[in-house]
């Protein structure tokens, strides 16, 4: 008798997507005139937000994930999603600025009311561990509103001459360079189980034996492969647990979201869901050994280029003043809109530049001390460390060599393969 071939059952073929059709959420097939359709938990929390009832938090985040997944553009072989994030800083911030050049009291009211702002929506995704792109949306397109209103309003006044819009320029590329190198991988760990290099192939053969040495006696292959592998696999986290040295410390070391045992000075970003090697901290990219020092000539060219920039657009609105003299008093700057719209740009440059200030502050600071920003703020809640003035020096001690000493260990960051054995595992 010959075997009879099963016919295999075709997959009906997808149709191909016009430019506004998606692949919603749900897995069916839905088009952008439609956004405003079949929206109950819209209609659900209008309904409560008109009768003056409260709407639970579960409706609330529903409702962000239909706006996050209809919020597209038109593209070829089907819309594209919009992140929710990049939005606001797009919409708000021209409207914000242009508003407050309308009066200076209304400048007070909205430049100091942004920061706040920023500030609540840090702190909101920050507590739900939220990535986002917000920061960095409003980070960049602050630089590209900021030199549009450059362009628009103050080169044409004839202060500023070619050469001093070109350095202007080359320091606002320099800018987006180096926020594209900071953006590169901070020093992420693999796995040791899924790729784990320090056991060599003997190591793992003699794993291989000692689990089908357990599961002997166990009927069936596909029970004898499920438990070799999950024999080998306890069997390397086991491995990799022991290269720690110290039992003491496993513990701590070990992280049992990534399955590994993280070298000294890694951590677990919450945000980006996986372990960093000497990680800093983690603002609109995750810092760590990698891209620390890229980190810190971001801000350093931003401050510098900043810095020139309120320069020459003070000089060009308030003549015959000092730059100090004129961010302070610059009477009739609010007659003309054009030059109240450039003033209005200028504090607001000088409030971001305030605080990348303190924070590239801190961070030499740190570097001068081998500390970590992650570390500073567990010395700070375990009260351990010694701290000067008032705090805004933390030194743990642990990793201190001396100043220069510091300064050489971060300008080597990234660059060996081999770290210091004091700082491998402890």
């Amino acid at each position: 008798m010959k075997p009879v071939k099963k016919k295999k059952t075709e997959e009906p073929e997808l149709e191909p997507l016009c430019c506004c059709e998606y692949i919603d959420r749900n897995g069916e097939k839905n088009h952008m005139a439609a956004c405003l359709c079949d929206c109950q938990d819209l209609d659900e929390g209008c309904d409560r937000w008109f009768t003056c009832k409260s709407v639970q938090p579960e409706t609330c985040e529903r409702i962000m994930d239909t706006i996050s997944d209809r919020l597209r553009i038109p593209w070829l072989r089907g819309a594209k999603k919009i992140n929710v994030s990049i939005v606001p800083p797009l919409v708000l911030l021209p409207v914000f600025l242009r508003v407050a050049s309308w009066h200076f009291l209304l400048g007070v009211v909205v430049l100091t009311s942004l920061p706040v702002l920023a500030l609540w929506y840090y702190y909101l995704t920050h507590r739900r561990k939220e990535q986002t792109l917000f920061f960095l949306s409003l980070g960049l397109f602050s630089l590209g509103y900021m030199y549009y209103v450059f362009l628009r309003e103050v080169v044409p006044k004839g202060r500023v001459g070619p050469t001093r819009l070109a350095v202007l320029t080359c320091g606002l590329f320099l800018i987006l360079f180096a926020l594209y190198r900071a953006k590169k991988n901070p020093g992420y760990l693999s796995n040791p189980t899924s790729n784990d290099r320090s056991l060599s192939s003997c190591q793992i053969e003699c794993l291989n034996k000692k689990g089908q040495e357990k599961t002997k006696g166990f009927l069936g292959a596909d029970t004898l492969g499920s438990l070799n592998s999950r024999t080998v696999k306890d069997d390397l986290k086991s491995s990799s647990r022991m290269l720690a040295g110290s039992p003491a410390k496993v513990k701590e070391d070990w992280c049992a979201k990534c399955q590994l045992v993280r070298p000294a000075r890694a951590w677990h970003c919450r945000i980006c869901g996986i372990c960093v090697r000497r990680m800093d901290h983690h603002c609109v990219c995750c810092v760590g050994e990698s891209n620390h020092q890229a980190f810190i000539l971001a801000l350093l060219i931003f401050l510098l280029t900043s810095v020139y920039g309120v320069t020459l657009t003070l000089d060009t609105i308030c003549r015959d003043r000092s730059i100090f003299t004129a961010l302070f008093y610059c009477p009739g700057v609010y007659s003309n809109y054009s030059s109240a719209l450039s003033f209005t740009c200028v504090w607001y440059s000088v409030i971001i530049t305030a605080g990348m200030a303190y924070i590239f502050l801190i961070q030499l600071i740190n570097i001068s001390y081998n500390v970590t920003e992650r570390e500073v703020q567990q010395a700070l809640r375990q009260k351990t460390g010694r701290r000067l003035l008032w705090g805004l020096i933390v030194d743990t001690g642990r990793y201190n060599r001396g100043f220069l000493r510091n300064w050489h260990q971060f300008s080597t960051l990234g660059t060996r393969s081999l770290h210091h054995p004091a700082e491998d595992i402890v």
